[in-house]
């Protein structure tokens, strides 16, 4: 019956796309996936639980592979973007980093994965992921700039950092450990929450492009 009547109203007003009817996939890694944390406590339902605090009803697809790479991504974006997904979260980069893998290559993929989303005119935010230092300050300038570049270049929504929460780009160690877990990598249950904070405005943008 609900269906129903949101087919009436989009009948008589075009413009109005139902907050139910709006499907968003969070494609990522296992930031996204919510690796070593029970499901409540995971990015994809914080994430929601805090857009309904906002007021916005959608639907929510934890798209989030633990290791993926931004091959991964590309590999899988085709039947991620499947006809109900109006919008696309883009978080990847993190284990090309950890793999050392050329930035060119990981430009190449997101690249990829943002002409796929285009085609399938789905909305996007793109999260940024910056290098370490230890990979010596070429790498880190190039692979840093492959973020804002292409979401320049596609007209996306972009949050600089995953990590903004946290202190964004310039992480302080020394205030890091109570909001990551014992590896030292993923965030713990209020690290989400800290990160999800940060986030979930570019979120309500991205909602905003689709409404």
């Amino acid at each position: 019956m609900s269906k129903v009547l949101g087919t009436i109203v989009m009948v008589f007003w075009p413009g109005f796309v139902a907050a139910q009817d709006i499907t968003i996939a969070a494609l990522g890694d296992s930031l996204t996936q919510g690796y070593g944390l029970s499901a409540p406590d995971g990015f994809v339902p914080q994430l929601d639980a805090w857009l309904q605090a906002q007021g916005k009803e959608v639907k929510l697809i934890n798209a989030g592979v633990s290791g993926d790479t931004t091959a991964g991504g590309l590999s899988r974006i085709d039947w991620t973007l499947t006809p109900d997904v109006d919008a696309v979260i883009v978080a990847l980069g993190g284990n090309d980093l950890l793999r050392g893998i050329e930035p060119a290559v990981s430009r190449a993929n997101l690249d990829g994965i943002l002409k796929a989303a285009a085609a399938a005119d789905v909305d996007v935010l793109l999260v940024g992921m910056q290098a370490p230092g230890n990979f010596g300050p070429e790498y880190k300038d190039v692979f840093d700039a492959i973020y804002p570049d292409l979401a320049a270049a596609y007209g996306t929504e972009y949050a600089v950092s995953f990590f903004e929460g946290l202190g964004g780009p310039n992480l302080d160690p020394a205030t890091l450990s109570p909001f990551l877990q014992p590896d030292g990598i993923h965030p713990n249950a209020d690290g989400v929450a800290k990160i999800v904070g940060a986030l979930g405005p570019h979120v309500v943008d991205l909602i905003a492009r689709v409404e």
